[in-house]
């Protein structure tokens, strides 16, 4: 009689006994668990010259109550940093005094983001923070300040839709028409205004969504803006136009800093 050798269950069997003598092999990070209650969610938002203050305070007032203690406006040097429409924010925090270990690590866009694209120290410290954070998150162009770290090769994202299609994916990133985009424990969202949507999302994912509910309430966040002008599709020609002059000179600088 002929051998039939091992059977199939036998032959998963060995298979599963033998990969687990491996160590796994390093993977894109997954997403992560939700945070412990009676834990604060450690949190560090990214500052630099020519932000834009919505990018990152619509965030942090919905993500700052999971936090207490432990959020973190962390810039180069400390002190005042200059938004791109002129208001001032407060960096808390330098490169050297963010804790290591995140659970959220967060950039937010603005017409300074060619210039940090091109900049070695705030592009090695993300990459080192990054490396171990929980989520990593941006908001409009700072999608772009992380594909220039290398931290968006291979994940779906989204950013201002002014560079959504052209620049992502010279930085290795897949474009998605998407309000936000969570991909693994990288999530990105749109232009500006998104953020708030990010903040409530990633709430939601950090605390649960009854948590991010609340806050939804507290802020009393229920669009109904005065006109329907909010993506290009709805804007008309026209308007698209105007704002197509006003973005030019950051596309061409986030395009630029991209090919090199």
């Amino acid at each position: 009689m002929t051998n039939p050798g091992p059977s199939r269950r036998a032959l998963v069997t060995a298979a599963l006994a033998s990969s687990a003598l491996w160590p796994r092999r390093p993977t894109a990070a997954e997403a992560p668990a939700p945070i412990p209650q009676d834990r604060p969610v450690r949190i560090a938002m990214l500052l630099f010259p020519g932000l834009t203050a919505l990018d990152l305070v619509g965030p942090q007032a919905l993500l700052a109550g999971l936090a207490p203690g432990s959020l973190h406006l962390v810039a180069e040097t400390a002190g005042p940093v200059a938004s791109d429409t002129g208001l001032a924010l407060v960096a808390t925090d330098t490169f050297a005094r963010c804790p290591d270990d995140l659970d959220v690590l967060f950039v937010p866009g603005g017409d300074g983001t060619p210039a940090q694209m091109r900049n070695p120290v705030l592009l090695d410290f993300l990459r080192d923070r990054a490396a171990r954070a929980g989520w990593v998150a941006s908001v409009c162009t700072g999608a772009l300040i992380l594909g220039a770290a290398g931290l968006l090769r291979g994940y779906r994202a989204t950013t201002h839709w002014c560079v959504r299609d052209a620049v992502l994916p010279l930085l290795g990133a897949e474009p998605v028409a998407e309000r936000v985009v969570f991909d693994r424990n990288r999530v990105t969202a749109a232009g500006i205004s998104a953020g708030l949507d990010l903040g409530l999302a990633l709430a939601a994912r950090l605390r649960g969504p009854d948590y991010a509910r609340t806050a939804q309430l507290v802020a009393e966040y229920a669009p109904a803006p005065p006109f329907r002008a909010g993506t290009p599709a709805e804007a008309g020609a026209a308007t698209v136009r105007a704002a197509d002059a006003i973005l030019a000179p950051l596309v061409a600088g986030a395009t630029e800093a991209a090919r090199r």
